[in-house]
């Protein structure tokens, strides 16, 4: 998944998910707390690989992600392509209004177009893209 979309949270928390995204999810899929203030959208296949390394780590390890999956919601979208964003979830990324959809690989992540673009600013340097790019060997 790759690209930027900007949507409106209606009143009753529903979503809009652009069509580029919906291509890449089955029909249902999972809503969990992100990596960062963000909430991230797994398609059933990257849910499915998350849940296996889950499964691998000793019980010690794994219990420290009862939050984490306490606090994630299986998802469809409506007719309209929209999802309902639960109250905890919107209250985790602080959304407000105006969100920002964006592709990371295998999965998305809903922000707040605010917060988004505020971590956009940190990470989109011509600086910064050339050092990832070498990090990965490109």
């Amino acid at each position: 998944m790759t690209g930027r979309y900007d949507h409106n949270i209606d009143a009753k928390g529903r979503l809009f998910v652009p069509a580029r995204i919906r291509d890449e999810l089955t029909s249902a899929f999972h809503l969990a707390p992100g990596s960062g203030t963000c909430l991230t959208i797994y398609s059933q296949r990257a849910w499915n690989r998350l849940v296996e390394r889950y499964e691998a780590l000793p019980y010690a390890e794994g219990k420290g992600l009862r939050s984490f999956f306490a606090n994630t919601a299986r998802c469809e979208l409506d007719a309209q392509g929209r999802i309902v964003l639960p109250k905890n979830l919107i209250q985790y990324a602080r959304l407000e209004k105006e969100a920002v959809i964006i592709g990371v690989e295998d999965r998305a992540e809903i922000w707040d177009k605010a917060l988004w673009e505020k971590e956009e600013g940190l990470a989109l340097t011509p600086e910064r893209v050339e050092a990832l790019m070498g990090d990965i060997g490109l």
